[in-house]
Parts: C-alpha cells; structure tokens; sequence
C-alpha cells in the first residue's frame, strides 16, 4: 500500500473547503497507515537463514540484507536459481497491520449555522490497515523478479512494484538492469521504514510539495515506472545506480506529459570504523521535468496525456548510516529541493492536488520555491527482538513562489518516538507489537493561515507470513 505522505494530507486540506472533504481527508490519514516493505520469510525458508541475518529489525535491512538485494535477492550460491528448490516452496508473503490509533487534527472547518468555525476533531478505534502480497526472488539465476499488489483497507488494489532485474551481466556486479516499477535506488528506504503511525509512518522529505505548488512528481517515495542500472563493487562497499521514469508519479497510462521524464542518481561508500562497525555514507540527485499546460475538452477539462511545455525541478542532498555501537546506529538525510516557478504558481499535476492553472500565463512576481530538510532516525536495538527508535525531521522554505508569501509557510516539524517488539522472526512467520506516537506541524497550514499540527498513538500489530 502507498505510503501516505502527511505533506500531501496538508495539501488536500488547504485546499479541501467543506467539511464533507475534510472528514474523507481524514478518515484516509487515520486508516493508511501500513507501510509495503520486502521483509520476505520465504527468502528465509529458501537459504535457511533466520530472518535476522537480513534485518537489524525487520523490515529494516541490515549490511548483509543490503547486498543480499542488490545482488538481485542472490546469495551467489547454487541455491540462488529456483530450479533447485523443494517444488514445494513458493516465494510468497503476506503482510497486515490491525492496529488501535487515536487520531487529532487541530483546526478542521465544520459548519456552524449559516458559517463555517475551525474545530479540533480528534478520533479512535480499531482499525487495520492495507494487505500486501509480496513475492520476490529469482526466476532463473541472474534474472530476478519483485511483485508486489497492493491493497487499500477497502480491498482495492494497486501495484506497488512489478519489476524484473538482470544481474551480473556480462559477469560483472557493476552491470544490473531493472525494468518495471521500483523504488528509487535510497539505501534509506521508506519501505522498510519501522514507523507505522498516520503522522510519522513516511518521510516529509520524500513527498515534500511547497504550499500551493502542482509539482507531484518529484516524490522519492512513490515508486516510479522506468528503467534502472546498478552497479556495485564485490564487497558492496560502493555502490551507484541511475534510472530514468516517466513523469507520472508511478501512475501508469502516461496520463500527464506526452514526453516528459526524470532521472534519479545515487552513489554511497562503506568503510569499516573498527569496533563501530560497518558505516555508509552517499548522496543522491532527482532531476526531471513535467508538463504544465494540456489540451482540454468540455470546455476546459485537461485531456491525459496531452500535458506540453515541460518544466523542471531537483532535489538533490546527503545520506548516511551511523552505527555507534553494536546497538546503536543513526541515519541522516537532507535535500535541497526547487521547482520552477510555473509548479509554484500551481500549474502541473491538474488532476490530483486541484491546481488547475492551465492557461498558460505565468503570474507576475512568481519564481522557483526552494527548501532545505534534514531528519535523523535513531535506533536503539535493545536485543534482536527489542528496538526503540525516534525521528526528528524539519523542512525549512528558503524562497517562496511569491514574494508575499510568508517566508516560513509550509515549514514542517515531525517527531516520531515508537518501539518494536518482536516475540519471533522465524522462516515460517514474523509478528511485532507496534506502538508508536508521531507529531507534525506545518507552518500556516490551517484553513485560516495559522499552524496546522496533527499527532497520532497506535498500538498494534504487524505480521507477516
């Protein structure tokens, strides 16, 4: 299931006037909480590992996990082609999330007789989240395979990833091609984050989009159609990887530009630091372009796939995983991001955030928004079945799409505290005791141009099979 982006929430609520569209807005950020992540117990049954060679604490990867899957979900062994497995093993696992929350947004417009007053609405319950079918591995040696459906709360499906990979081409590590829908090459992944909850379940940074800006598709956490090379030294201490997608957001049918694309870069090293252990450090680059007018019918209604006069955006910054110990280890992530000034001027995805600037004409005084964020991800693994962890993350706007926009609108704060427990990881089954409490507030995000902020406590569990 797609991650839900608390930046995304506050667009729709900025933008959303009744209350019927506000109640919706947030009846999806209470329930869409499950995150998609390959912590696969088939692969454990496969090589007969226990899952913990592959996670610190699943599903996060470990070192070992990390170049188990970008050498294609390969040991290099002769176990790695399915052809010598037990007919009986089926590379398939579930993954569901029911889960107890409280749920609180501080100022939602409601009706009040003949006008409309800003309300605190807060809410719990029982709830669960979406399913995950995850299916994995290889489909000969040297050509694997990840697939993934998807499904909302209500059992409607989407595909998450759908991809195939040819490994070692020519003999080499460096030469490895994806093609289908993936996830952008982060050693830092949203998918295999270990938050859960509706206000810290995603990274800010990844789907971060300014107030008012109709730029989409510049989410690292959406997982995007194209083709991908990746490369990577024997060891896997340095890996690179490039890929260019199509500029829809993930979506398929090309519904936005004719011949618009994006590219994204990655590059990191590890080195040993003695008894610290194993660190990484990297850096990534997203550059692209997307349409900003279309043709239209009806009247007015934008035509899929007609989107012309593309503009472009970056997001560009460092990544790094800290281990300070054999239970401590820390990751850091920052991003520069700019759009034109035809996405600040909300021109762009006219189907989804609701701008529907498409006459072409560019306001007066509209220029490139600009940010800087950073988070830091803390994890403190009391024991194999036992982490506690904490985030903190900040996105700052540098310049605004206009000069009479305040300069800090749309700043965000997040902070994350949970803990996971996991009375077993077996090759058979995984179960974890979620509980986590997130917060987020967005600078003049409220319908009156005050601070928005939302928090939210769950308690559950997360298993899969």
């Amino acid at each position: 299931m797609r991650v839900w982006a608390q930046s995304r929430f506050v667009q729709k609520l900025l933008r959303g006037t009744s209350a019927a569209i506000v109640a919706f807005t947030l009846v999806l950020f209470i329930v869409s909480t499950s995150q998609p992540a390959t912590a696969f117990p088939a692969f454990a049954r496969k090589y007969g590992l226990r899952c913990s060679a592959c996670h610190e604490s699943w599903p996060m990867l470990n070192y070992f996990g990390q170049k188990f899957k970008d050498n294609g979900y390969q040991l290099m062994n002769d176990r790695d082609a399915p052809i010598w497995q037990n007919p009986g093993y089926w590379p398939v696992a579930f993954r569901f999330t029911p889960f107890w929350s409280r749920e609180s947004v501080n100022k939602v417009p409601v009706d009040s007789g003949d006008s409309t007053v800003q309300q605190k609405i807060t809410a719990t319950g029982f709830n669960y989240g979406g399913l995950d079918i995850l299916s994995g591995g290889t489909l000969e040696k040297n050509i694997s395979f990840l697939f993934v459906p998807s499904s909302d709360e209500n059992g409607g499906f989407h595909f998450e990833s759908a991809n195939v990979r040819f490994n070692n081409l020519l003999h080499s590590p460096w030469l490895n091609v994806k093609v289908g829908k993936f996830e952008l090459d982060s050693f830092i992944s949203e998918k295999r984050t270990l938050t859960l909850s509706g206000a810290g379940g995603g990274f800010q940074l990844f789907h971060f989009i300014p107030v008012g800006d109709g730029n989409i598709f510049a989410q690292i956490g959406d997982n995007q159609l194209g083709v991908e090379w990746m490369g990577h030294s024997m060891d896997d201490r340095t890996r690179i990887s490039a890929a260019v997608f199509s500029s829809t957001d993930g979506n398929p049918d090309v519904p936005y530009g004719q011949n618009s694309y994006s590219a994204f870069f990655a590059a990191s090293h590890a080195f040993s630091a003695g008894k610290l252990g194993v660190q990484r450090i990297g850096g990534y680059a997203l550059i692209g372009q997307a349409a900003t007018a279309f043709l239209t019918q009806n009247g007015g209604d934008p035509i899929p796939g007609s989107g012309t006069a593309n503009k472009s955006f970056s997001r560009v910054g460092f990544e790094g995983l800290f281990y300070l110990g054999p239970k401590f280890d820390v990751q850091v992530f920052t991003q520069h991001g700019s759009d034109n000034a035809w996405f600040g001027a909300c021109f762009g995805d006219v189907f989804d955030t609701g701008c529907n600037n498409t006459d072409g004409i560019l306001p007066d005084g509209a220029r490139n928004p600009t940010w800087n964020g950073a988070f830091v991800e803390a994890h403190y693994v009391w024991n194999p079945q036992f982490t506690i962890i904490q985030r903190s993350e900040w996105v700052r706007m540098s310049q605004q799409a206009f000069a009479d926009m305040p300069s800090n609108l749309g700043n965000i704060d997040t902070y994350v505290f949970g803990y996971r427990y996991n009375p077993f990881m077996t090759s058979r089954a995984g179960f974890a005791f979620h509980n986590e409490f997130s917060w987020f507030r967005q600078r003049g995000g409220a319908p009156d141009g005050t601070d928005l902020s939302t928090n939210s406590l769950m308690a559950g569990f997360d298993f899969v099979f």
